[in-house]
């Protein structure tokens, strides 16, 4: 019951849709805008800068928060009680229920995330940051960089031997990640997905 109620107190807290309320805020509905996804890059794109990193910061605050409260709740559970946290939040990120459950792609979640992590292992954080940004400067992409970033967590929570429940939980994070990339791919695939920096925003 334990990693339920961590996963339920995340999801509440993942259902801060950032970029919803800050969109709303500026009078825009972003699910109505550019890519139509409820995402800092989205906010980033539509809204400007300033828009783009309030939610950004937001989206990466709410697993972060979520890790903290669950661990505090649960302390024999440890970093488990955590990352359960946390996957609640990238649930909730992803799949808000007051917005028919379509949000955004969780990557600033995962981040928050990671951050909490580097508590345990400094090294989880500097190679998987690393090696998505340097995804991003390499192909232009952020879908890019962020897919490769969320693949980068279970790869590196196994090279730093962490629990086999927390590397079962980043890969299934990773895939779903992946999943919520679905129109990007088909942009990548089609040549029309929008390098870093871009204007114009596709639908999807």
């Amino acid at each position: 019951m334990r990693p339920l109620i961590c996963i339920l107190i995340g999801y509440a807290i993942g259902c801060i849709q950032s970029a919803y309320i800050v969109g709303k805020m500026m009078h825009v509905d972003l699910r109505q805008h550019g890519s139509g996804n409820l995402g800092s890059t989205n906010a980033l794109r539509v809204l400007g800068k300033r828009a783009g990193a309030i939610t950004f910061l937001c989206d990466i605050l709410k697993s972060v928060v979520s890790f903290l409260i669950c661990r505090a709740i649960f302390p024999d559970m440890g970093m488990l009680a955590g990352i359960f946290g946390s996957m609640g939040a990238v649930l909730g990120h992803d799949f808000p229920f007051y917005l028919h459950f379509s949000g955004g792609k969780g990557i600033a979640a995962m981040i928050g995330m990671v951050f909490c992590l580097a508590t345990y292992q400094p090294w989880v954080a500097v190679i998987t940051f690393v090696v998505g940004i340097l995804a991003i400067v390499l192909t232009k992409y952020v879908s890019v960089g962020s897919m490769v970033f969320a693949v980068a967590i279970p790869i590196t929570l196994i090279t730093f031997q962490f629990s086999n429940t927390a590397i079962a939980i980043t890969a299934g994070l990773a895939i779903l990640a992946i999943f919520r990339h679905k129109a990007n791919i088909q942009r990548l695939f089609s040549g029309n997905e929008n390098k870093l920096g871009a204007k114009k925003v596709e639908k999807g």
